[in-house]
């Protein structure tokens, strides 16, 4: 009977598990997970087990036809084998889920990430009113770490070393705009600045200032979860490098010449440690979101599958993860959602005035949206701010290559799904 090796106890994995099953696999299936939780949602760690609203998000996913192996890491692989610290697991096909893990800054030892449910466990217990609390980074996670420490009464700064709040994931203009959220919020938000060192009791920063402070959380960034790959003999490269079927791609290394020994397609990657080559933007890609995690498990699974039957990957475009990248995040009281992929040469048109406050009587300014252009005309990614509809249409936008009337298009009195069913 053959076996399935899922490595990783994640969103990623726990698909994996069920399509799998889906998919008419009736073998064994064995899932490792470094964790010792079953496989559990991270976005509402940020969210929900922050602010106090739930303790528990384990996800709903049917993995009792699976044999668990939890708090156990892999710390090798070689053809058909998986070393882990409590043993060799023999294996037929191998799904590699091992997500992403927080960079962490020289320093003190106690700096704080937040990457797992026993890390939002502990930060919690620190947001009481009156804390100090220190973030180095306004990306995503720092900015929705701040949002709900400083609405627990915790005095929040968050230090970033960019010009402006998701520089790296936005750009400067559409970053900027959500600067003055910090000090609606209470919150000190310090740019341009640089950290020294972390310390126990805060941070020091590059220009000799201290910032004393009774927790501090880094959210600069993760890396793919892979360094114990190193010696496997697959391709890796900020990931595991696959192809377009999600299967690893064999490189030089102790398998033999050519990483040979892997039957094509008999590794498969997915989630965040998946460096997957993107037919629909021609280049590899690598996205550290949720829907990533969610999606990807369904193509790995079947191609995985197919080289268990001996089969070949299927040329259909079908077949292959061709995804636009999408993800959201939720900071400040605001809805912020992303999708596409902007080049160099795009145009940026905002939807809506950014600046805009809100009118007597209600809490909230209106939502704004934001798209990037292509010099032939066509959308390539968008960003909305509290208007969720855009995003629904805008998607649909994105899969079909339109190019939609500018002038329309920066008019938020026209819905965006008028627009969709123009042809590129």
């Amino acid at each position: 009977m053959d076996r399935i090796v899922v490595v990783g106890g994640g969103l990623a994995g726990g698909r994996a598990v069920v399509e799998l099953r889906e998919q008419g696999f009736t073998g064994m299936i064995t899932l490792v997970g470094a964790e010792p939780h079953r496989p559990y949602d991270r976005p509402p760690l940020s969210k929900a087990v922050l602010s106090g609203r739930t303790d528990d998000t384990t996800l709903p996913l049917e993995l009792d036809s699976a044999e668990l192996l939890l708090g156990r890491r892999a710390t090798g692989l070689r053809p058909g084998v998986l070393e882990t610290d409590g043993g060799p697991l023999e294996y037929d096909g191998l799904v590699l889920a091992t997500g992403a893990a927080p960079v962490r800054l020289p320093g003190f030892d106690g700096q704080r990430a937040l990457r797992t449910i026993d890390d939002a466990r502990a930060l919690r217990e620190t947001l009481r009113p009156g804390a100090r609390l220190a973030v180095v980074g306004a990306g995503w996670i720092g900015a929705e770490v701040a949002t709900h420490a400083a609405a627990h009464g915790v005095a929040v700064t968050v230090v970033e070393a960019g010009a402006s709040p998701l520089l790296a994931a936005l750009g400067a203009e559409i970053g900027g705009h959500t600067v003055p959220w910090y000090a609606q919020a209470g919150i000190d938000l310090r740019l341009g600045t640089a950290v020294a060192e972390i310390r126990a009791d805060g941070l020091e920063l590059a220009g000799g200032e201290f910032l004393p402070a009774d927790a501090v959380v880094v959210g600069v960034g993760v890396r793919p979860d892979v360094a114990w790959l190193e010696s496997s003999g697959l391709s890796l490269d900020r990931g595991v490098i696959v192809d377009e079927w999600l299967s690893a791609v064999p490189g030089a290394g102790p398998a033999g010449s050519g990483g040979t020994g892997y039957r094509p397609g008999s590794v498969v990657a997915v989630g965040d440690c998946a460096a997957w080559w993107s037919r629909r933007y021609e280049r590899r890609m690598r996205v550290e979101h949720w829907e990533c995690a969610q999606e990807s498990p369904r193509v790995a699974a079947a191609t995985l599958l197919r080289s268990l039957a001996g089969g070949e990957p299927a040329a259909e475009s079908a077949d292959v993860y061709n995804p636009v990248p999408y993800f959201w995040s939720q900071q400040f009281g605001r809805m912020i959602q992303f999708a596409g992929l902007p080049g160099p040469d795009s145009t940026l048109v905002l939807r809506g005035d950014p600046t805009a406050v809100a009118p007597a009587g209600a809490k909230r300014a209106p939502g704004w949206s934001a798209g990037w252009f292509a010099p032939d005309g066509r959308l390539v990614a968008l960003v909305t701010v509290a208007r969720p509809l855009d995003m629904v249409a805008g998607r649909r936008m994105l899969l079909s290559d339109v190019s939609p009337d500018v002038a329309r298009f920066a008019d938020p009195d026209v819905p965006l799904k008028e627009l969709a069913a123009q042809p590129a």
